[in-house]
């Protein structure tokens, strides 16, 4: 393969943002040194660190320079809503309003959420063990721009009731592009397309349907099936090793997507990437900035290094390189070392530094 210079943007955020950034960018760096390749880091300011610096949660340079970089690597966002004084600024100046414009101004309409229990944790899994046996893995495709949550709405008294309305709207475009990065995903994985819809009720779900299947057809590797929204959030309890992508729409695909995250048993295990139409993408952990812990050294970094693992693969194309470091975070699970949050009896508990360092160590 050839050597690569992997321009990258690091957010490194705010609680336990820098923490857990630091331990993946270690790991990125690991993987580049032993299969030739450099990093080049860009160090970006968004969230309450940008607060504190320019006053607002994300500027115009910030944007441009996040867009010059070829992938965004992202810690956590936000701080304690009761006691931090970014807080009492005006929601638009709020850490949040950093995410959500930085998600706009970057187009970034795939979201992609694996769900993946490792058979070492699988004691943390609050199904029954039979169900879980040999652990699982998944991939949640939510489409992230369009749908509900950006349709019309407004609220109106009607006839002396008040009423509210929100519209759910696709376009064919929509369907497509995020459909097209479902197979593409799915054509790396186990090759099974799950779209979920609900077509026996919804014009917006009919047309979904429609269009998946057209791009299914470009695809003759890949299977595709359909599955009601009301279905699958029952079949991801009593039998999650059957789905490999879960392609849906943005207001199923945040539902579902909580739901995978609890079957797993540990948010802190749990990684993200939101991409648009190029190879550009920004990746995070799942979980929140954690501010209650934020500098004691117990925060799990593992999410955020999957995450990484995903940028390599997905931005880059390096799929040995991610293949690498997913392999050292389950040799490592395997050794029985653990951080707090996903400790049990008789392992080895270790801090974020530690951590990071034994994942990077079995690269």
């Amino acid at each position: 393969m050839d050597r690569m210079n992997l321009k990258i943007g690091v957010i490194k955020g705010d609680g336990i943002g820098p923490e857990i950034v630091t331990e993946a960018m270690k790991v990125l760096d690991k993987a580049a040194e032993k299969y030739g390749h450099t990093v080049e880091y860009t160090k970006l300011l968004m969230g309450g660190a940008s607060i504190d610096v320019h006053g607002i949660p994300l500027t115009d340079e910030t944007v441009a320079a996040a867009k010059a970089c070829d992938a965004v690597l992202m810690g956590s966002i936000g701080g304690d809503a009761k006691t931090s004084p970014w807080y009492k600024l005006e929601p638009s100046k709020r850490p949040e309003a950093g995410l959500l414009r930085i998600r706009k101004e970057l187009n970034l309409f795939a979201n992609l959420r694996p769900a993946v229990l490792y058979d070492e944790l699988k004691g943390a899994c609050p199904l029954k063990e039979e169900i879980t046996e040999g652990g699982f893995d998944m991939m949640i495709m939510r489409e992230l721009t369009g749908g509900l949550y950006f349709g019309e709405r407004k609220t109106v008294e009607e006839n002396g009731v008040m009423t509210a309305y929100d519209s759910l709207t696709y376009n064919e475009n929509e369907i497509r592009r995020i459909a097209k990065r479902g197979f593409d995903i799915a054509a790396k994985r186990r090759k099974k397309v799950t779209s979920v819809d609900k077509a026996n009720v919804l014009d917006s779900s009919r047309l979904w349907r429609k269009v998946v299947e057209e791009v299914a057809g470009e695809y003759p590797g890949v299977t595709l099936e359909h599955m009601l929204v009301d279905n699958c959030a029952m079949q991801l309890v009593k039998d999650p090793k059957q789905f490999d992508v879960i392609l849906t729409e943005n207001m199923f695909g945040d539902i579902l997507s909580d739901e995978a995250s609890m079957v797993t048993g540990s948010i802190g295990m749990l990684a993200s990437a939101s991409l648009n139409e190029t190879k550009f993408g920004l990746y995070e952990p799942s979980g929140g900035s954690a501010p209650d812990i934020a500098g004691k050294g117990i925060a799990n970094p593992i999410a955020t290094i999957l995450s990484a693992a995903m940028m390599l693969r997905f931005s880059f194309d390096l799929d040995r390189e991610a293949d690498a470091i997913e392999t050292a975070v389950a040799k490592v699970l395997k050794e029985g070392y653990r951080t707090i949050d996903i400790m049990s009896e008789g392992k080895r508990q270790v801090g974020t530094e530690e951590m990071g360092g034994l994942i990077a160590k079995n690269i």
